[in-house]
């Protein structure tokens, strides 16, 4: 028996919490006319701020969490 969900009905709430465990996204940020990198959760809740990718790459994976990019 099959009882795999069908993916065409995942709510938006759904698609949010998909990889909050495990994924945070990168993405070219300005804080205070200070350019970085910013650091979010998969429901787009800033975590952190970085001046550099290669720190925030670093932040992110001494959290045991897979850095994304979002261009």
């Amino acid at each position: 028996m099959n009882i795999a969900p069908d993916i065409r009905a995942i709510t938006p709430q759904d698609l949010a919490a998909l990889g909050m465990q495990n994924l945070a996204y990168l993405r070219t940020l300005t804080v205070d006319g200070t350019p970085g990198i910013g650091i979010f959760a998969a429901d787009g809740t800033q975590l952190a701020f970085a001046p550099t990718r290669a720190l925030a790459v670093a932040a992110v994976r001494e959290h045991d969490l897979q850095p994304v990019s979002v261009h």
